[in-house]
């Protein structure tokens, strides 16, 4: 009940556009988001590496309402891979296909796409994946683009129940693949419920990611979990496959599971952490503690300490 309490929050206009303006919740964020602005995210950036761990950036935000937006969306990004060139960081980009302007039509958000990875110059460009009813729009655009560049990645989400067939329709291309278990609200008919069941499918998923990747048919895989128990499946897989540490990779979210980012890098495995930034993360604030409740506990010690 209340991992569906915190997706209804995630969804709702008045509470998105209220509760960011006061100072305990913007407070309540710091776990997740290091600020609001791209030199935040960077600044972390630097300091994970130092660390041996890589990252990726992600303005937080989604649904743009023109091409006007979605152009200043290309050309925000565009200057964040200058930056990160410049800088000479371990960091990949991330984006939302409905910030390029996926709701205006398919072929103005693939130019968009298109565009970034281009100007990325051989650094992975990572899709994101929406709520379901973004999923085939957003694999025409993937499958496109991929057929052009190698440099681009897609994220598949492990709740939804057509995974298994997606990941099956996308090997011919050999793809870069992030795999998560799914944080949007989803009718049962269309992602599980049930965590176990979630669970049972991430390894699943997991085993043909690797499996894939050990007959060269896939491109990196990164496991995107903060579960030590998936951690640990994962890890026993690829050890079973013979396939070497620097052949697939994990993905946390900045903020959780630091000891354990810092664990898996100390001991060789890839290891990447994605860091949000941006005025828009009262949805993806939401989401990120429906993921996992427990961590309501923790912002409450935050907003009161």
């Amino acid at each position: 009940m209340l991992r569906n309490a915190l997706l209804w929050a995630s969804t709702n206009p008045f509470m998105a556009e209220r509760l960011p303006t006061y100072g305990f919740v913007k407070k309540a964020t710091r776990r997740f988001l290091p600020g609001e602005e791209l030199s935040d995210a960077l600044t972390e950036a630097e300091r994970l590496a130092a660390d041996r761990i890589a990252t990726t950036v992600t303005r937080l935000g989604e649904n743009v309402d023109s091409d006007a937006e979605a152009d200043a969306v290309l050309h925000h990004y565009l200057e964040v891979l200058e930056t990160i060139r410049a800088r000479e960081l371990p960091t990949e980009i991330s984006i939302k296909p409905t910030q390029l302007g996926l709701d205006r039509g398919v072929d103005g958000a693939r130019e968009r796409l298109l565009e970034l990875i281009q100007a990325a110059d051989g650094a992975l460009v990572w899709v994101d994946m929406e709520g379901s009813q973004y999923v085939d729009s957003t694999l025409e655009m993937f499958r496109a683009v991929r057929e052009k560049h190698e440099n681009v990645g897609v994220c598949l989400q492990a709740y939804l129940h057509r995974t298994v067939q997606d990941l099956e329709d996308l090997t011919p291309l050999s793809p870069t693949i992030r795999l998560v278990k799914g944080a949007y609200k989803e009718p049962p008919d269309v992602a599980m419920e049930r965590k176990a069941e979630v669970d049972q499918n991430f390894v699943r998923l997991t085993s043909t990611l690797l499996r894939g990747r050990k007959n060269g048919r896939m491109g990196r895989p990164v496991i995107a979990t903060h579960d030590p128990r998936m951690i640990g499946e994962a890890n026993r897989m690829a050890h079973e496959l013979r396939l070497s540490k620097d052949a697939y990779e994990f993905a946390m979210l900045y903020g959780i599971q630091s000891s354990e980012q810092r664990r898996l890098a100390a001991g060789g495995y890839g290891m990447r952490v994605l860091v949000s930034y941006g005025n828009a993360w009262f949805p993806w604030y939401m989401r990120r503690l429906a993921e996992r409740p427990a961590n309501i506990w923790f912002v409450m010690k935050q907003m009161v300490g």
